[in-house]
């Protein structure tokens, strides 16, 4: 009988596990999304001369952007399709697809990282190729408000 309520008693531990782990994962998207966001922007802003170049704040920006974004996938557990309006369904569906498309940023911004741009030229280019894999995955997972 205690093996039986010990057995039930874990397996409702098990299953609340994987409810909190799913749980409030909106925020968490949300928060990297915003932290990618903002160092697109200081890119952006050196790159249109806003900002002049300063290779500390370019590494800082990349940097930001590499380790977020390799993070970005584990905020989509099983179990948390729905709470996010801007999420689709399609990345439950296709997980593969969407976690290399987010290691795909990740490893252009580790890319530009060891070839640091030296100029707002070169931050510009590279805006370009990080922009373009930002938009890949948001024309195929992200859903328009």
């Amino acid at each position: 009988m205690i093996k039986r309520i010990l057995a039930v008693a874990a397996l409702c531990l098990i299953g609340t596990t994987s409810v909190v782990s799913a749980e409030n994962q909106h925020d968490n998207r949300e928060a990297a999304m915003k932290k990618i966001g903002g160092a697109m922007g200081g890119l952006s802003a050196i790159a249109k001369g806003q900002k002049d170049y300063e290779a500390d704040a370019v590494k800082a920006s990349l940097t930001s952007i590499k380790e977020t974004i390799t993070v970005f996938p584990t905020y989509f557990p099983p179990g948390s399709e729905g709470d996010d309006k801007g999420a689709s369904p399609k990345i439950w569906e296709n997980k593969a697809d969407f976690e290399a498309r987010a290691k795909k940023l990740a490893d252009d911004a580790d890319a530009l990282l060891a070839q640091l741009p030296a100029d707002a030229a070169a931050v510009g280019a590279a805006m370009g190729t990080l922009g373009k894999d930002c938009a890949s995955c948001h024309q195929q997972y992200r859903v328009k408000e």
